[in-house]
């Protein structure tokens, strides 16, 4: 007999008093209908739900061809609230699971309007856009979102700290992705060096580059350059994926307790059925994909009108649109005291951007033979490197507070004024 049945036992009308039945009453929700679920999941928010006017008229002015700036900004200001309202589908599909896939739920779902947005552009052959947009996320959460945290929640409380653990786990896992950057700019430049030490040979000794004897002690690859960033490329991409699989299940299974709270409540039950969410979810992701599909097409000539780059264009702008939804999560709960879970919205997106998008971006490139690489401009690479080197140097004590918020704001700041000049 288990321990539980005498309890079973005394359930009874002559037992109402029972101490410990009145100590720990059970509750009881009422499953969510297909009313409640629709009422629950559109008042979550009065400001998104009313934002969402602007998906009709930007879908209208983009199939009918209007000016480009007004399809621009109007699917901007479009995929705003649908990325709220795709976070908030994830969310409530994950409460119907376990914590495990939950948490698969989340890390998969959690960037997918960057997806949607880079794969559109690569399908249009705009590399530049989907490199730079990527990087511009990177850069927008460990900067801009992490940084409106520290700055919010030290405000309300002088000291935060959050499990030093996790957060310098994470920045390993934004270190290997640097790695995976630097390698091919290295190679790169290498390459591009060599040529030059061969073609100065040449012409100084007036041989052709067929003379094979007379260039015996240079190395001359049988692949050309682009080649072989490409085999860098997919090669590493394919190792990339792999390590975050397992390093979610390092976050999810091994380590769990790494990732909690001190203050976690109890697991709050699902407001939106489990139909509702699935339907939810791809019918948000269909008008995800429809007003991206209008951003990009009408980004060419909106860098044109306005003056700006496209480097500029993904790194700042179109990151605002994918990270709108994270960075007001993230900062309510930094207010809440509650950095862990912060920091696993801040850099766990940058995490996922770095390590699951960018090489399956790659992967994906090479499947409709793209020439997506991990190959980004010398600037661009050099920005991440120390952008990552600044984060770890403040995460890597378990405390923060207003000012290093404050460090976090100005480099993003200064970031965004030198992606304009350049």
């Amino acid at each position: 007999m288990s321990s539980t049945e005498p309890y079973q036992e005394l359930d009874t009308e002559d037992n109402v008093d029972h101490p410990t039945t009145e100590a720990h009453p059970k509750k009881h929700h009422t499953p969510p209908t297909i009313v409640s679920s629709f009422v629950a999941y559109f008042t979550s928010s009065y400001v998104i739900t009313a934002m969402l006017v602007f998906v009709p008229v930007g879908i209208a002015l983009g199939a009918t061809g209007q000016d480009p700036t007004a399809v621009f900004i109007l699917n901007f200001l479009a995929i705003i609230p649908l990325a709220k309202l795709l976070g908030e589908a994830t969310e409530q599909l994950a409460l119907h699971t376990s914590q495990s896939v939950g948490g698969l739920l989340n890390a998969t779902f959690g960037n997918a309007v960057e997806i949607i947005i880079a794969v559109i552009a690569l399908q249009a052959g705009l590399i530049r856009v989907v490199q730079s947009s990527l990087i511009g996320s990177i850069l927008s959460n460990l900067l801009l979102v992490l940084g409106m945290c520290f700055v919010a929640g030290g405000i309300k409380h002088k000291t935060m700290k959050f499990d030093t653990t996790a957060a310098q786990t994470s920045s390993g896992i934004l270190f290997l992705a640097v790695l995976a950057v630097v390698l091919p700019a290295a190679l790169k430049a290498q390459v591009q060096d060599d040529q030059q030490a061969l073609d100065a040979f040449i012409l100084a000794n007036n041989i052709t580059a067929n003379d094979t004897d007379a260039l015996r002690g240079f190395e001359l690859h049988p692949l050309p350059l682009e080649t072989r960033l490409l085999v860098l490329s997919r090669g590493t991409a394919l190792i990339m994926l792999i390590v975050y699989g397992l390093f979610l299940f390092f976050q999810l299974e091994t380590h769990k307790e790494y990732y909690k709270d001190d203050e976690d409540e109890e697991a709050e039950p699902a407001e939106v059925s489990m139909p509702f969410a699935l339907i939810a979810l791809a019918a948000v992701t269909v008008f995800v994909a429809v007003c991206s599909d209008f951003l990009v097409d009408s980004l060419d000539e909106v860098t044109q009108q306005w003056g700006i780059s496209e480097t500029f264009a993904g790194m700042i702008l179109l990151p605002i649109v994918g990270n709108a939804a994270e960075h007001l999560t993230a900062v309510t709960v930094a207010m809440k005291n509650k950095l862990n879970l912060s920091i696993g919205v801040a850099v766990g997106s940058s995490q996922q951007i770095a390590m699951m998008v960018v090489p399956l971006l790659v992967i994906l490139g090479w499947i409709m033979d793209q020439p997506m690489s991990l190959y980004f401009e010398i600037f661009e690479t050099a920005v991440l490197f120390m952008t990552v080197i600044v984060v770890h140097s403040l995460i890597m004590d378990g405390e923060s507070n207003w000012l290093e918020g404050a460090m976090l704001l100005s480099v993003y700041v200064i970031l965004g004024i030198a992606f304009y000049v350049v």
